[in-house]
């Protein structure tokens, strides 16, 4: 280990970590804007410059590796002097459209002439001009005033995702970043740039001028579009809907997590919000003799039916006639619930699995296995399989259906046939699709985003979460049904 000090204060650090990593490990934050911890240091932007014993001139936190007896100093007047020209540097040029920006309240810039600048403006020329609203690729637009220069989006593409669709044209006072004509930032994790963009440059146009960073509440889960169990945060509006667009989540951001996604997430989990918003079942739906009961939110009417069905059936000795079909997008818990009741408690031999259909892998995070849980499932004991077409579960007595994947194995026509040809079935769904008008009894359920709970990713790593958002008034998650069931049922849950 190295001795340093730092704002006087001393530190034991690794051979190697920069001044800037060793100063935040003492909690000091030293502002920039090229640097980011995916990358090596750029030392462009000319923010981290900080005092160094020894040295003649100011030195660059960033790339500086630290040496035995190093005295760094981050706050002297001649560093913070240092700072507040930069910022006026950058300021001189950049419009001054924060009131519009979706960056504002995220800003670096904001932030550190907050905290650092605070001076009057000296420029008294007209600003120059650039273009505004330029389309980079897939839902990306690039305001060439508000650009700083750091190159995070230029290095991001070359060294992540290696495409490198983006670079520095021109030089000097002209230098801008572009894309070569005729080209497009196409692939799957263009999303990422809007996140480090450390000011509104990089634009996402979903969620362009929709509200303000101030409004969002922050919930962090996994994201459950494949099995790599990528860390979320989902960003939502409680409390203030806009007139005419009452949306609840307004964007999905990647969490930090150097295990499992790094920094980053792929574009099929960040725009995977619009699953937790739309086309949503909110009320049970019960129906009696072939024809429409209504609809409810009698959860204890609803699982005391299901209950009392089940154990008819045990009790006549037809327990065979039962069939579940589950998932690998329940949590581990609720796999667990369903082994309990279903495996040891009930012995059901008809027990299948309707998983999300295998996608295409693309050799970074996005996995094939599009199921969430599946190491969670054949860790519980579960073989995971579909229902025979040839032994349909439409010839039981009672069918009971998890979720609506089943939908992207088999004909939608087949499906709704097995429902109506089951005496008695049961839908467990978050989203209308049809199915449920063939079902007698629909049950409402919560997403992954709105639950907690746990999966085990792709490694074997078993990740805990906490709701990240409420669920709309009516579903809930199927934790909480199955626990009333098991109840009903007099099965005892650990």
């Amino acid at each position: 280990m190295i001795n340093i000090q730092v704002d006087g204060r001393a530190l034991q650090v690794a051979p190697g970590t920069t001044v800037l990593k060793a100063a935040e490990e003492m909690g000091i934050v030293i502002p920039r804007f090229c640097y980011h911890p995916a990358f090596e240091p750029e030392g462009s932007c000319r923010m981290c410059l900080v005092e160094i014993e020894g040295l003649p001139k100011l030195d660059l936190a960033c790339s500086t590796v630290v040496r035995e007896g190093m005295k760094v100093r981050t706050s002297t007047p001649k560093v913070i002097e240092a700072r507040k020209d930069v910022l006026e540097f950058l300021l001189a040029d950049h419009p001054l459209d924060c009131p519009i920006c979706d960056k504002a309240g995220e800003c670096f810039l904001q932030d550190y002439y907050d905290k650092h600048g605070r001076h009057a403006s000296r420029f008294s020329e007209v600003k120059e001009k650039k273009r505004k609203k330029i389309p980079i690729g897939k839902n990306l637009l690039l305001d060439r005033e508000r650009c700083v220069l750091c190159t995070r989006c230029v290095r991001f593409l070359r060294r992540v995702t290696g495409t490198g669709e983006l670079g520095v044209f021109e030089r000097g006072v002209k230098a801008e970043i572009g894309i070569d004509e005729g080209t497009a930032i196409r692939n799957n994790y263009s999303g990422n740039l809007v996140d480090i963009c450390p000011v509104g440059a990089i634009t996402d146009g979903d969620f362009r001028f929709k509200t303000r960073a101030w409004f969002l509440k922050k919930g962090r889960t996994v994201c459950p579009r494949c099995s790599r169990g990528c860390n979320i945060v989902v960003h939502a509006v409680r409390g203030y809907p806009l007139p005419g667009r009452q949306r609840r989540i307004y964007r999905i951001v990647p969490a930090e997590n150097k295990e499992v996604n790094g920094y980053w997430i792929c574009d099929l989990g960040r725009y995977g919000y619009r699953d937790i918003e739309d086309n949503r079942l909110t009320a049970i739906v019960l129906k009696k003799d072939g024809g429409p009961e209504g609809m409810t939110s009698d959860w204890g009417k609803a699982i005391r039916g299901l209950a009392s069905g089940i154990k008819g059936l045990v009790e006549s000795g037809r327990a065979f006639r039962i069939t579940v079909v589950l998932n690998s997008s329940l949590t581990n818990e609720e796999l667990a619930a369903c082994r309990r009741i279903f495996v040891d408690f009930l012995d059901l031999r008809n027990v299948f699995f309707a998983d999300p259909k295998p996608g295409e892998a693309d050799g970074y995070l996005l996995t094939a296995d599009r199921a969430p849980n599946g190491r969670g499932a054949a860790a519980l004991g579960f073989s995971p399989k579909l229902p025979d077409p040839e032994a349909p579960p439409g010839s039981n007595d009672l069918l009971i259906v998890f979720g609506l994947h089943i939908l992207e194995h088999f004909p939608a026509e087949t499906v709704a046939a097995w429902f109506r040809e089951a005496r008695i079935t049961y839908l467990f769904a978050a989203h209308t699709s049809g199915l449920e008008q063939v079902a007698d009894v629909v049950l409402p359920t919560a997403l992954p985003a709105e639950k907690t709970g746990s999966y085990t990713n792709i490694g074997g790593m078993i990740q805990s979460f906490e709701c990240a958002v409420p669920a709309p008034r009516g579903p809930l998650p199927e934790s909480e049904i199955l626990a009333r069931l098991a109840a009903e049922l007099g099965v005892k849950l650990e």
